[in-house]
């Protein structure tokens, strides 16, 4: 990999090697975990600010993650407001949080808009930024093959910029609610509601957009840094239709199709769809984050970027599916089943199983490589595929398809079931609901029931009762259930009921849901989901709590820590105090402890 120094020596030599040794005014660095000010780190023409954080446990040579914030934000702010220092604690690289200071009439923002920021060693910010990086490998050992960038919004939008201009610096990046490299004309195309950018009409083609980043360094013909792109569907103010421009970009710039490779929802709700070269290396990744506004990264996603760059010591950021399995075969059918075979896969690391599909639609997994569908209809023809996945998340291409046809079964049974009658609702809380029917009959026999919300079916029964969870508070649901038989014969859908769950407890029109997401020796992160069960939208909230045992609140997300000791009360940061009726958002935190670690009960009050 080149290193910054001599990308930037036309620029900036002779700052960045006098600076090398100065922290605060002080001649050696600040090696403790806490976020320290860097001055006179090297070529500054953004005049940006530098601030790093340096975890105690860390290797010898550590990674390098460039974390940026958002307009109006800082690093400090983005710093206590993300998760990726407490990840920087348990992974050991360091993390750069810089501050803007660049102003195209929406506050201090990352400068993608002028002619110096859009070609390599142009100046502006993105040369302060490589500087940045200059004096963490220097100053602090950072290992400069493993350099990551990822941001939010303007820091999301500096992301693709980086990773367009330094692409022999940067391994990965991972960009929050970004826009396409070269979108905004100028510095007056930049405030929203003037933006022909993010005025939700930019398109151009896959071409256009690969040969901006193309023209940011002329002549550069090295590998380009994969990169994984983040965007909510309800996005209004970056609108989610730049997400697919921003797919166009980088898929034209690998040189690879933009239809993916791969999708898949790791997360409910969050949509990924992965773009993979002929050797299966997934160079661009995307997720869509359904009903998500301006507000990202939301709890959890902060790790997705780490375990995407590899930093989280796992599989090295395995971005490789496995082998396409081969040979599928039906070896045998019953008047409701089929068994499949097929050839195993390969994996750079490991294959962890297969994906069975049948007629496109996921019935099972298998560890092995062999499966029995059940609960068929006789004397009906499937087509089946199969896909592999490693431990990772890749997933291979489906299998070539084979087709299975059941036997017509003893007797050739073809009768349904009769219709369930008397569908009632018999309890309902917060997130669920209970439901009764009366028992159906068969000409053999009934094998069990299918329980369908709002029409798509969410479980089955073998007896005459259903609880359905998960459920959203203060909302209705419809439910049907329909009988079927061993010979895989379906009955039609009982008449329907409706449940309205509860508004559950809490008060103030709002819940609050307690998960501890990760534990390790005294610490621990856990993550908060609010809900509105209130009719009208909320304008802010606020969740407090006291602690049984001697917690510590030491870091905070999407949220802001307001109570101190054991009695904690965190509010609404700026961007997710509106929460719709029925909507929810999560903020997280990182907590010490000693002894035992129970969970607190939760109060929310909404405004």
């Amino acid at each position: 990999m080149r290193r910054i120094s001599k990308a930037l020596a036309a620029v900036c030599a002779a700052a960045v090697f006098t600076a090398l040794t100065v922290v605060l005014g002080l001649t050696s660095p600040a090696w403790s975990a806490s976020l320290t000010q860097v001055t006179n780190f090297g070529a500054n023409p953004g005049g940006a600010q530098m601030y790093v954080y340096v975890p105690d446990n860390r290797p010898a040579n550590p990674a390098i993650v460039v974390a940026l914030h958002g307009c109006g934000g800082s690093g400090p702010g983005f710093y206590s407001g993300s998760e990726f220092a407490s990840l920087a604690d348990r992974y050991g690289f360091i993390v750069i949080y810089p501050s803007a200071e660049q102003q195209a009439g929406f506050g201090k923002c990352w400068d993608t808009w002028s002619d110096a920021a859009k070609v390599r060693g142009g100046g502006s910010d993105p040369v302060s930024l490589a500087s940045m990086i200059t004096y963490t490998e220097q100053t602090y050992h950072g290992d400069p093959n493993r350099v990551y960038v990822t941001g939010s919004s303007s820091g999301g939008m500096m992301t693709d910029e980086m990773l367009a201009l330094y692409p022999d610096v940067f391994k990965a990046g991972a960009a929050y609610m970004g826009v396409p490299f070269d979108c905004f004309a100028n510095a007056a195309d930049y405030p929203p509601g003037t933006s022909k950018c993010t005025s939700g009409t930019m398109v151009r083609t896959p071409q256009q957009w690969g040969d901006e980043v193309r023209a940011a360094y002329p002549g550069y013909t090295g590998p380009r840094p994969p990169i994984q792109l983040w965007h909510g569907t309800a996005d209004t103010l970056v609108p989610y239709q730049l997400l697919q421009e921003d797919i166009k970009q980088w898929t034209n710039v690998f040189g690879i199709s933009q239809t993916p490779t791969s999708t898949d929802t790791p997360v409910s709700g969050w949509n990924r769809s992965r773009f993979a070269d002929s050797s299966g290396k997934v160079d661009v990744e995307a997720y869509s984050i359904q009903g998500a506004g301006h507000q990202l990264p939301e709890a959890g996603m902060a790790a997705y970027a780490i375990h995407f760059f590899g930093l989280d010591g796992t599989t090295g950021g395995d971005t490789t599916p496995p082998s396409v399995p081969s040979n599928l075969a039906v070896t045998g059918v019953t008047a409701s089943s089929a068994s499949l075979s097929w050839s195993a896969s390969t994996d750079n690391v490991g294959v962890a199983g297969y994906r069975v599909y049948r007629n496109g639609v996921q019935v099972g997994t298998a560890s092995g490589t062999t499966f029995t569908d059940t609960g068929l209809s006789a004397a009906t023809q499937y087509t089946y595929t199969v896909a592999a996945y490693d431990a990772a998340g890749n997933v291979s291409a489906k299998s070539a398809g084979v087709t299975a046809t059941t036997s017509p079964g003893t007797g050739g049974d073809t009768t349904p079931p009769s219709v369930p009658s008397n569908l009632a609702v018999t309890g309902v809380t917060a997130s669920s609901a209970s439901l009764s029917w009366s028992a159906s009959t068969d000409n053999v026999g009934v094998a069990g029931y299918r329980v369908y919300r709002n029409g798509v079916q969410v479980g089955t029964a073998s007896g005459t009762t259903y609880t359905d969870t998960g459920l959203t508070a203060a909302t209705q649901y419809t439910y049907t259930v329909a009988a079927y038989d061993a010979a895989g014969n379906v009955s039609a859908k009982s008449a329907g009921v409706t449940a309205t769950t509860s508004p559950g407890t809490g008060g103030g029109g709002c819940t609050a849901a307690y998960a501890v997401t990760s534990q390790w020796g005294n610490g621990f992160t856990a993550n908060v989901t609010v809900t509105n069960n209130g009719t009208t939208p909320s304008t802010g909230w606020k969740v407090s709590w006291t602690w049984g045992g001697n917690q510590q609140i030491s870091n905070v997300w999407n949220g802001v820590l307001a109570g101190s000791g054991s009695n904690v009360v965190i509010t609404n940061a700026p961007y997710n105090g509106s929460i719709a009726p029925g909507g929810n958002t999560v903020f997280g935190f990182q907590a010490g402890y000693s002894g035992t670690n129970a969970s607190p009960t939760l109060t929310c009050t909404t405004s």
